[in-house]
């Protein structure tokens, strides 16, 4: 039992020094927001859809660092507000729409996530906010 346990110890040791991907790119083509909405996005959002990613201290030790890895790399491949602008406007109006309709369904941010970021958790004004930019956005493309 010992001998299993120092196996597994070691092993676990061994797979801290495989480094995952960490990256913070250069913010290339920032989405253009209000000081307001950008605050609340910067809480709740840009951790995962955003070059400004704050990686915590336990994104580096394994399985966590390999978990956050990918969840941020998905975050950033389906909507990044530091390349939001190299869009087209449709995609943009597109991903826009997503924003409010994934945060009024309770999608996001994800509860995991708030789980260790409660300051991520939107109030109903924050709700508000997003909503009525979400809707102003629409229609000043329209």
């Amino acid at each position: 039992m010992k001998r299993i346990f120092l196996i597994v110890l070691g092993v676990f040791l061994i797979l801290q020094f495989f480094p995952v991907s960490r990256n913070n790119p250069p913010v290339t083509s920032e989405i253009q927001i209000s000081k307001e909405v950008k605050e609340i996005l910067k809480r709740s959002c840009y951790d995962c859809h955003s070059n400004e990613t704050v990686w915590p201290a336990y994104s580096y030790i394994f399985p966590a660092s390999l978990l956050i890895s990918h969840h941020v790399e998905e975050g950033r491949e389906e909507l990044n507000f530091s390349e939001f602008g190299k869009l087209a406007e449709r995609k943009q109006n597109k991903k826009i729409y997503e924003v409010w309709e994934q945060v009024e369904e309770g999608e996001m941010p994800p509860k995991d996530y708030l789980l260790l970021h409660s300051n991520a958790t939107l109030s109903e004004k924050d709700k508000e906010i997003l909503k009525q930019w979400t809707e102003s956005f629409n229609k000043e493309s329209e």
